[in-house]
């Protein structure tokens, strides 16, 4: 009756999105008064899954599903869900999660709640909290369903270390050829030193940088504050930057702690794909700028000036606390 945690993770080591649904399943668990399994696949040492309320393991490890494939990850974590006759299941909101939580749905016949900002309210029935519209609204969701699944929003819960004792079991689904019916052939990764998807600090630009060399002083804003680089859609469709780093509600989605966004206008379509991040900050020369509606922080003044002179006082403040 255990709660089960899908943990992903590449080339073997979790990603902090795992860990963060494995916090949150121990808290459900313990509301519960139950443990957590977790789900891994291809994963190597998995004891840092204990830090964080983890109580067992079932790992799955195949040459198959070295990449992801939507079916037969669906179909093992299902088999995984009636092995451990769990009732309740967590993901995070990453694109990968996206795809399976519906098909595990159906499979399961389970109720399915997207964007979970919190803990559930309440058990019996099971709510919680989740956001709507393009995060400026929250509502609260009862699932009704015996088995139940939960989609938690990147950096909504946080990492909660809870040290449990773990145990690890090999865990062989049978997956048939119907699970493999869709091959990924390759895989192409940004090259980034910190990926957008991971980032608790994005720093993003828009046409407002007028031209691909003048990137530099963003990428030395990122490095300084160990950020992920990010764009707007033109800039992306102008090639200025490569697609894996347009964010907004057409490209990647964003949940940071800190987002900043400089010589960007804030077109709702790019808004409403940064409004999860919990800090927004904007540099433009156009007070009237629509992201400034928007942001926590802004600053009218040129990005030109503006930005080397805020990496500069940065430097000079990790300087100083070193």
């Amino acid at each position: 009756m255990s709660v089960l945690v899908y943990t992903e993770s590449e080339e073997g080591k979790f990603k902090k999105t795992a860990l963060e649904v494995a916090s949150y399943a121990k808290g459900v668990a313990d509301m519960l008064g139950t443990g957590v399994t977790a789900v891994t696949f291809n994963a190597g040492d998995t004891s840092e899954l204990g830090k964080y309320g983890v109580s067992k393991v079932l790992k799955v490890n195949s040459d198959k599903l070295k990449k992801f494939n939507a079916k037969a990850y669906t179909d093992a974590l299902k088999q995984a869900v009636e092995k451990e006759g769990s009732k309740v299941v967590v993901l995070s909101q990453s694109a990968n999660a996206k795809y399976l939580a519906p098909l595990l749905a159906v499979q399961l016949e389970a109720g399915y709640a997207s964007n979970v900002v919190a803990l559930p309210e309440s058990t019996d029935p099971l709510q919680v909290k989740r956001t709507a519209f393009t995060n400026k609204a929250f509502n609260f969701t009862n699932i009704t369903t015996d088995v139940k699944i939960i989609g938690v929003s990147k950096n909504a819960f946080g990492l909660k270390e809870s040290s449990a004792e773990l145990s690890e079991e090999e865990f062989s689904p049978n997956l048939s050829d119907g699970d493999f019916s869709v091959e990924v052939v390759s895989v192409d990764k940004a090259a980034d030193k910190v990926t957008i998807a991971d980032a608790e600090i994005v720093v993003s630009g828009g046409r407002g940088m007028k031209g691909p060399e003048n990137w530099g002083m963003l990428e030395e804003l990122a490095e300084t504050l160990g950020a992920a680089t990010a764009c707007s859609k033109p800039v992306s469709d102008m090639g200025w930057r490569p697609h894996s780093e347009h964010v907004g509600q057409t490209g990647k989605p964003v949940a940071a702690n800190l987002y900043i966004a400089i010589g960007i206008s804030g077109a709702i379509q790019h808004l409403a794909g940064v409004n999860a991040s919990k800090t927004k900050v904007v540099i433009n020369n156009d007070p009237e700028a629509p992201f400034f509606k928007a942001a926590d922080y802004g600053i009218v003044g040129d990005a030109f000036e503006v930005v080397p002179k805020l990496t500069e006082k940065l430097k000079k403040f990790k300087s100083d606390n070193a």
